[in-house]
């Protein structure tokens, strides 16, 4: 931790948050971004820290990159992306809610995905070709304790939400036992409703079709799935049951990454961040209800890390990645 020199007109006093206020009350960032080696995301987070209510107008910092910029081949080129990666770290910290304590279910849910190895920290490839230092893959979840786990977070998240429907659908192929497993877990809790999922191949023989299960025509249809990635199939999905009769009013997935759509390449500095989840909404015009949020995990890392120097490490992780490739929640 950072000793931070805390200036005001009488007095100087020393505590631990990364920055020291300079001049006309700006936070001064040590150390700085490049040779010093913060991250843009550390230093903004120490900028921010303690303000309740941050806002890009009332957002004023000092971040030292000289060194950085001496030394490159070519100074200019080197203060303009430090600037940008800068300005990125901004609008993603602006963007994110403050951390937030964690519902019981939530809770239950990561810690069987952690067990299971459906949750893994480390570095992963992702289809879109991004280095993501976490990857969540529920087919990994393939026991009986901990699957009945799994289907129990999605009816708390259901429950929670108070939607209201008659069907519950699942996409093959990960769609299919999580409509029937979270069918059951509902009724646990005192809420009925059908289920039905797709084939991948039509059927050409007995009662022939794609779709299986209940029948949606004219019904209020959920469909479940385990998380929305460019939301490919969430729009086919979609597209069966508009074919079928059904009305789709909701999604729930198990996660959302919220993280902007697209390939490899960061978002220009100023270019829109609707993560997938949002895009599905906005395009769909039904609400997604995941049962937890990377902001979740990240409540549940900070929780858990204390002493935990590997716990610390992951969640540090996570935050720089978000820091590039962060949604704007609206």
């Amino acid at each position: 931790m950072i000793a931070r020199p805390k200036i005001s007109r009488n007095e100087r006093e020393t505590t631990e948050i990364g920055a020291f206020e300079v001049g006309n009350f700006a936070p001064f960032c040590c150390p700085g971004v490049g040779a010093q080696g913060a991250s843009a995301s550390d230093v903004v987070a120490a900028a921010l820290a303690g303000n309740a209510a941050p806002s890009r107008a009332s957002l004023r910092l000092v971040v030292p990159v000289s060194r950085a910029v001496a030394n490159a081949p070519d100074p200019r080129a080197k203060a303009a992306e430090l600037r940008d990666e800068i300005n990125a770290a901004v609008e993603c910290a602006l963007a994110q809610p403050p951390p937030a304590s964690i519902a019981p279910h939530q809770r239950a849910f990561i810690d069987c995905v952690l067990d299971t190895g459906a949750l893994k920290f480390g570095a992963f490839t992702l289809k879109s070709g991004r280095a993501s230092p976490y990857f969540f893959n529920a087919g990994k979840v393939c026991d009986g304790p901990n699957v009945l786990s799994l289907f129990e977070a999605y009816a708390a998240a259901i429950v929670a939400s108070g939607l209201d429907f008659d069907v519950i659908f699942g996409p093959a192929y990960k769609g299919i036992p999580l409509c029937a497993g979270v069918a059951a877990a509902l009724a646990g809790r005192g809420v009925i409703a059908q289920f039905a999922y797709n084939r991948k191949e039509a059927k050409d023989h007995g009662e022939g079709g794609t779709l299986v299960g209940a029948d949606v025509a004219g019904k209020k249809v959920l469909l479940v799935d385990d998380v929305i990635s460019a939301g490919t199939a969430v729009r086919e999905a979609t597209g069966i049951l508009k074919q079928a009769g059904a009305i789709l009013v909701a999604v729930c997935v198990a996660v959302d990454r919220e993280e902007v759509t697209g390939g490899a390449a960061p978002p220009e500095p100023g270019a829109p961040r609707v993560s997938a989840v949002a895009a599905v909404q906005r395009d769909l015009g039904v609400p997604v209800v995941p049962i937890v949020t990377l902001t979740d995990l990240l409540a549940y890392l900070d929780a858990a890390k204390g002493g935990d120097a590997e716990t610390a490490k992951h969640a540090d992780a996570v935050r720089d990645y978000r820091a590039v490739y962060g949604a704007r929640r609206s």
